[in-house]
């Protein structure tokens, strides 16, 4: 059994409850509109990282995934 077995998820958007996953669903937004709302967000740069990323993050990334 999952974690979120039994858990209700919410769209980050908009609140509404989200259905379980389908294929070709807007999974984990409640539906297309919300999905795109959130992609807006994005590209407006309503979203941002909390500190610039420095060259230790790099390699320490890089040398996480060989």
């Amino acid at each position: 059994m999952s974690k979120s077995a039994g858990r209700q998820l919410h769209c980050s958007v908009c609140q509404a409850p989200v259905p379980p996953r389908q294929p070709g669903d807007a999974f984990p937004f409640c539906c297309e509109r919300c999905r795109l709302i959130d992609l807006g967000r994005w590209l407006d740069g309503d979203y941002r990282l909390s500190e610039p990323l420095l060259d230790r993050d790099y390699s320490t990334q890089i040398s996480d995934d060989e």
